[in-house]
This record gives C-alpha cells, sequence and structure tokens, in this order.
C-alpha cells in the first residue's frame, strides 16, 4: 500500500491531530516526521480531551504501531512525561517506536534558545523557547546528538564535551548566564537511556517494510506549509521542514512510495509568533474569532493571531506539497455571521497578485483584497451529512475548495470524532 501524507496548508493549528485520529482505525502506522515539542496536536475521543505534543496521534488508537521517525528533534523529558500522562489514563504506548537517528534536544539548546531569542528583543522570530532551532542548527552544523548515542557512553561524553566548550563560552561570556556542567548533563542523558531503549529502531526499515507488506503509513507533520524553512514565510518560520516533501526525507521514505497528500486548512487563518499575516484583524472581530474558536496555542497557551480565510495562501501549498484532498476544519466558528470576508488576492505598492508576492518585503507590505460570501445562521455542529448543511454553508465550502485548486473531501463541524462530514476519501 502506498504511504499518505497529512501537512498543515497555513500557519499549523490547522486540526491535524483530529484528522489523524478520524482515520486511525484505516492504518497501520502513524508517523510524525519533524518537529519537536514546540508543536501540539488536540484530540477530543467521547468526553476525554487529549493534548499531544511530541507523540503522534495515532497513539490514541489501538491497533496502530505510533513512530516518531528520523526528522524529529527529541527532549527525552517531554517525551517521557507526555507518555506517563497517557498511561496513567489508561492508553497503551509500549508500541511506541522511536527512530534511532532522531536528534535529541538538549538543555544547552533551551538554554541558547531563551537568551538568543530576548536578545533580540523586537526582532523576536516568536519561538516557543523550547530549544527546537538550536537542535536543528546543530544537526546540520553535524554537532547534534543523536537517540542511539545513549547508548554508548563514550559517544556521548566526547559529543556533550564537544558541545559545551563552545556552548557555555557563548553563554558565560556574550549572554552573562551561567554554564552548564557535562556531568550532569552526561548523567541525565545515560538515565534515559534505558527507558528510551524498549521504543527504538530503525523506523526507516520498519515503516518500508510494512508498505511492501501492503500496510498503511500515514505520515503526521506539525506546524504549516507558510512555517517551512523554505517555502514559509521566512525568517519568521520553524527550523524543519513540514511539507510533504519534509515528510520523505524526515521519515526515510521514498517520494513514490506516497500517492495522496491531505492538506488541512481552517474555514478561517490563525497565526503564532511574529510574522507577516495579511488578513490578521486586530479588532473586535479578531477577537470574536479567537473565542469561538477557542484559538489558544496547545503547547504554548498564546493567543493565535486569527483573520480570515485567505486563499493565496491555500494555493501556495497545494503547489508546493501536491496536495491532493483538503481537510476543512472549524466551519462552525463561523456560524452567525451574515457576511464572510475571503481574501482572493493582495494589493502591493498598487498592483494586485492573486499569489504569495516573490519577496519577503512585498509579502510584509500586502494589503489583502476580500470577496464576500453569504454566511449562516443554523447550528451546522450537529450535521452529519454535507448535504444537512445550509446552503449558503455548502456554498462556501465550494467556493473555497475552487480557490484552493483541490477538492474538499472531508469538513468538520466540530471538535468531536463524529464531528466531520467526509465527501471523499481521505486514504
Amino acid at each position: 500500500m502506498p504511504a499518505i501524507t497529512l501537512v498543515g496548508a497555513q500557519w499549523g493549528d490547522e486540526g491535524k491531530g483530529k484528522a489523524t485520529d478520524l482515520v486511525g482505525d484505516r492504518v497501520d502506522y502513524v508517523v510524525r516526521f519533524q518537529g519537536g515539542n514546540n508543536a501540539g496536536h488536540t484530540v477530543v475521543i467521547g468526553d476525554q480531551t487529549y493534548a499531544l505534543h511530541l507523540l503522534p496521534a495515532g497513539i490514541l488508537t489501538p491497533g496502530v504501531t505510533p513512530v516518531i521517525a528520523n526528522g524529529v528533534v527529541i527532549d527525552p523529558g517531554v517525551l517521557f512525561e507526555e507518555l506517563n500522562g497517557l498511561h496513567e489514563r489508561g492508553v497503551n504506548t509500549d508500541h511506541l517506536l522511536i527512530s534511532a537517528d532522531a536528534h535529541l534536544i538538549m538543555p544547552y539548546h533551551r538554554a541558547m534558545d531563551k537568551v538568543t531569542e530576548r536578545f533580540l528583543g523586537k526582532r523576536r522570530i516568536g519561538t516557543t523557547g523550547r530549544g527546537i532551532g538550536p537542535t536543528y542548527a546543530d544537526k546540520t552544523s553535524r554537532t547534534g546528538i543523536r537517540v542511539q548515542d545513549t547508548f554508548d557512553s563514550k559517544i556521548l561524553r566526547q559529543k556533550i564535551e564537544l558541545a559545551l566548550h563552545d556552548k557555555n563560552q557563548i553563554l558565560t561570556k556574550v549572554y552573562n548566564q551561567r554554564g552548564l556542567e557535562v556531568e550532569r548533563v552526561l548523567d541525565e542523558y545515560l538515565g534515559y537511556a534505558e527507558m528510551l531503549r524498549p521504543h527504538v529502531a530503525d523506523t526507516s526499515l520498519v515503516l518500508n517494510r510494512a508498505l511492501d507488506a501492503g500496510e498503511t503509513v500515514y505520515l503526521e507533520g506539525s506546524q504549516g506549509t507558510l512555517l517551512d524553512l523554505d517555502h514559509g514565510t521566512y525568517p519568521f518560520v520553524t527550523s524543519s521542514s513540514p511539507t510533504a516533501g519534509g515528510a520523505c526525507s524526515g521519515a526515510g521514505i521514498g517520494p513514490t512510495r506516497i500517492s495522496k497528500v491531505v492538506g488541512i486548512v481552517k474555514a478561517y487563518t490563525t497565526r503564532v509568533g511574529s510574522g507577516p499575516f495579511p488578513t490578521e484583524l486586530l479588532d473586535e472581530q479578531g477577537e470574536w474569532l479567537r473565542q469561538q474558536g477557542g484559538e489558544y496555542g496547545v503547547t504554548t497557551g498564546r493567543n493565535r493571531r486569527c483573520g480570515w480565510f485567505d486563499a493565496p495562501i491555500a494555493r501556495h501549498a497545494t503547489r508546493v506539497n501536491g496536495i491532493t484532498d483538503f481537510f476543512l476544519t472549524k466551519m462552525d466558528v463561523l456560524t452567525g455571521l451574515e457576511r464572510i470576508p475571503v481574501c482572493v488576492g493582495y494589493e502591493v505598492d498598487g498592483e494586485y497578485h492573486d499569489e504569495l508576492p516573490m519577496t519577503q518585503t512585498g509579502f510584509h507590505h500586502a494589503t489583502p483584497v476580500y470577496e464576500y460570501l453569504d454566511g449562516w445562521e443554523a447550528d451546522i455542529s450537529r450535521a452529519r451529512d454535507f448535504s444537512e448543511l445550509p446552503k449558503n454553508a455548502q456554498a462556501y465550502v465550494r467556493s473555497l475548495e475552487e480557490m484552493m485548486g483541490a477538492p474538499v473531501s472531508a469538513v468538520s463541524v466540530g471538535p468531536g470524532r463524529d464531528q466531520t462530514l467526509e465527501l471523499g476519501s481521505l486514504i
């Protein structure tokens, strides 16, 4: 069987956890392929709400093998806190697989993240301060520490000593912070080794063999396309590739394995952190969307910036990911609006653009051009079929579908498992 990739089509927080949970009983593996505990998925099952930060949402579905693949950066303390929390709630986590090649977030990564962001002041990027960026930076500079390194105390010591030789110089002499002790860091991470060992595997090999055997692999991204290191609103982006291309390198499978790319997109737009956001609402309408949608970060608790749907962003996501199907979430939030603005393009210095401006400067100065679609008053949260939606709600979905350039195969009308209308196949 081919693999299916799930990607965020905006700035993240689109509802990828719900989408993964929806198809959980139809897949064999759910794979987290990038990012770290700077992202979060909220999954509602009955009257239970689960906030996942590092674990793939498939861990909540019996019979599914959850995988943290090589493209993820792992904070072991956060990982085991999350696993213990699920265990206490009766969720079996024994079947989790973790790539031996995944890089570890170290204490000095968190320290560097916080002091550098603080130092930037008004120019800060808006990171979560969890050490994600510095970990990816060390990975790129070939000084990172991987899961497998915890199984060899000599290698681990050498790598920690090398890292702290430079990091402590920066922390103490540039930022006037206290340095870290090699022995303390070494002891902490050697302590994680035996806790990690039962879960560690060559996950690339496992996944490819599963595909060869006809099993279904679901590749679950975090963040969103506009936070991609190459294709996002650089430099206000994450440090990995949450696009479909990133799924291949992040999970260790080839692109010919993927047959479907599902893009998750909200019926409006949100963003966390700094950076341009053309449709952002800084008035009572933005606050209304925030309150109606519960737009607060799963991981950070920060207020999400809110704005109307942005069609050029969605088209950009369709193009760079090769999106075959869209999952439209949070339609119910828009209930009660008489007219709903949708951004169809931008004006930049008097010139109209129906795609994202090529330059960072152009996007920073983009003014949204809106079309207005008719809203609906009826409660749609009880709908269980697309035909049960009000005509204007159906028309809203079809209009966005045309603007995005790919069919909408599912529509969410509430947070629950049973509040998703399937128009096509997500598998």
